[in-house]
C-alpha cells in the first residue's frame, strides 16, 4: 500500500496534461534529486519517479492525475509533510496550465 497517494481531476486534456506531467517530472529531478521516466501511452502517461528512499509514479489521463508513492522507514515519518509539498507543486502547475485541481472543501471543526 503507497504512503501517499493523490488524486487530481482536471479538464486539461491529454497533450496539456502530459506538459504538466512533464515540468513536475523536470522539478522534482531538480530539487530532490528524483530520477523520472516517462512512459507514453495512447490514452495516457506513466512517470516512473525514484530515489534513495522514495519509489512511486504519477499516472497522467487526460482528465485526472493519480500519484502514489511508497516511502522508504526514514522518509516515511514525514509523509505529510512530503504530500503536502507534493499536492503545493502539483496544484500550482495545474493551475498555471489553467487546469486548477478540483479540491474538496476543507471541513470545518466544530
Amino acid at each position: 500500500m503507497p504512503d501517499i497517494r493523490i488524486h487530481r481531476p482536471h479538464a486539461l486534456g491529454l497533450a496539456r496534461s502530459r506538459k504538466v506531467a512533464w515540468a513536475w517530472a523536470e522539478e522534482v529531478e531538480r530539487e530532490f534529486g528524483m530520477e523520472c521516466t516517462v512512459i507514453e501511452g495512447e490514452t495516457s502517461d506513466t512517470v516512473e519517479f525514484t530515489r534513495t528512499g522514495v519509489d512511486g509514479r504519477l499516472i497522467v489521463a487526460p482528465d485526472h492525475f493519480d500519484l502514489e508513492a511508497r516511502l522508504g522507514l526514514l522518509l516515511g515519518v514525514f509523509a505529510r509533510t512530503i504530500e503536502g509539498e507534493i499536492e503545493k507543486k502539483l496544484d500550482a502547475l495545474l493551475g498555471k496550465a489553467g487546469g486548477a485541481a478540483k479540491k474538496a472543501a476543507p471541513r470545518k471543526k466544530r
